[in-house]
């Protein structure tokens, strides 16, 4: 191992997460404890800090040293694609396990407001660095942890054991929590959600806490901290932005653009107007977010192309409606079609709108609330809601 390669170690890994506020005092026994590399398996795609994308595959018997890098970098680590159907080389489609961005991982642990001895479920074993964690800080008695994919969770029972934790293991829906190891203190998920389970309120002691990122079909997400009541239900607000693997039973299905278009050719039956909100304003994350919550069973894709232009495609998840808005670089109008019951192009202007005159808000103005009528998100307050109750 070189020099180079021992400075990107656990040691200068913490100072960075110390540093930026992300590891804190109570955590970074836990940290020390449990070194990363010990729940990264051989096979890996890296990540970039604050962006959905992978590098190439690295396969450590080849590229040790460049393994190492990346598991001691704060970024994320992709494990799977497709969810195991995809062995390599090069990528999948889709990524469907990882190791999660170390800044995310103490964050969210920060934002559990643990303590000593509390029971902790977790949804979404994934490598197991998560459930070491937690069993390192209050016991691996006291520690659940669900996965859906049976060989992640085979790999990362090994892990866990190897580096001397027992936590119960179970195989099956997160979504449905464990309730055979209720009540717990606190819930924490490892994959986003667009619609909190009753179950896990059910399955958590009044006063305990749920941290789940949370997140629209239109797209945006945010790390939810919802304290649980005596009534059956959650509220709190979200703490920080966030980016996960959707929870398996919560996927949403998309059908392509064929589909909509009825087998003829753009524009097809589409309305054609003129807008002049750029689609290069809607595409930032948190605003993404804004327009998700109001612009519900929805999604954006963008189609580039080689001038810089490109077309923003809008459709809806019930295959009736869409819309295309074509951004051009140093445009101030710009086309759109739309076609359907819904104007969805219009919807998205209107939530736009609604944000900007609320002086943009951040994901730290949102919050949500559950309870058995569904969930409602909310703006500074809870009597202050936004876009419509969701069950």
């Amino acid at each position: 191992m070189t020099e180079r390669t021992k400075e990107a170690g656990p040691q200068g890994l913490a100072s960075a997460l110390v540093e930026s506020g992300a590891l804190t005092r109570d955590w970074l026994p836990a940290f020390n404890a449990v070194p990363r590399h010990l729940f990264i398996p051989d096979v890996i795609w890296p990540g970039r800090a604050g962006m959905n994308r992978q590098d190439d595959r690295v396969i450590r018997s080849i590229e040790p040293e460049r393994w190492w890098q990346a598991v001691y970098c704060d970024a994320p680590i992709t494990t799977q694609w497709d969810d195991g159907a995809y062995t390599g080389p090069g990528k999948g489609k889709v990524p469907s396990s990882s190791n999660s961005m170390p800044t995310m991982v103490f964050s969210m642990l920060d934002a559990l407001s643990i303590e000593d001895g509390q029971r902790v479920l977790e949804i979404g074993t994934g490598t197991g660095w998560n459930a070491a964690l937690l069993s390192h800080r209050v016991g691996a008695e006291n520690v659940v942890t669900v996965e859906v994919d049976k060989n992640s969770a085979s790999e990362a029972r090994k892990r866990l054991n190897s580096a001397g934790y027992n936590p119960v293991s179970i195989i099956g829906d997160g979504g449905e929590g464990y309730p055979e190891g209720a009540p717990y203190d606190r819930v924490i998920a490892t994959a986003s959600i667009g619609r909190v389970p009753l179950q896990w309120i059910a399955q958590t002691k009044p006063g305990g806490i749920i941290v789940a990122p949370w997140g629209p079909t239109y797209g945006g997400e945010a790390v939810a901290r919802l304290a649980v009541t005596g009534d059956g239900s959650a509220s709190g607000k979200f703490v920080g932005s966030s980016a996960f693997m959707r929870l398996r039973a919560q996927r949403v299905q998309r059908t392509h653009v064929r589909e909509y278009l009825g087998g003829q050719k753009w524009p097809a039956d589409g309305r054609r107007s003129m807008t002049s909100l750029s689609p290069d304003s809607v595409g930032d994350w948190h605003v993404m977010f804004a327009i998700g919550v109001q612009v519900p069973e929805a999604f954006p894709w963008m189609e580039s192309y080689d001038d810089g232009s490109y077309t923003l495609w809008l459709r809806d998840t019930a295959v009736t409606s869409w819309a295309t808005a074509d951004f051009v670089p140093g445009h101030e109008e710009f086309d759109v079609y739309q076609s359907g019951p819904r104007n969805l192009w219009d919807e998205v202007v209107k939530a736009y709108r609604w944000w900007d005159e609320q002086d943009r808000p951040g994901f730290k103005r949102f919050g949500l609330t559950v309870d058995g009528n569904g969930q409602q998100v909310w703006l500074d307050q809870p009597d202050n809601p936004v876009g419509p109750r969701r069950m």
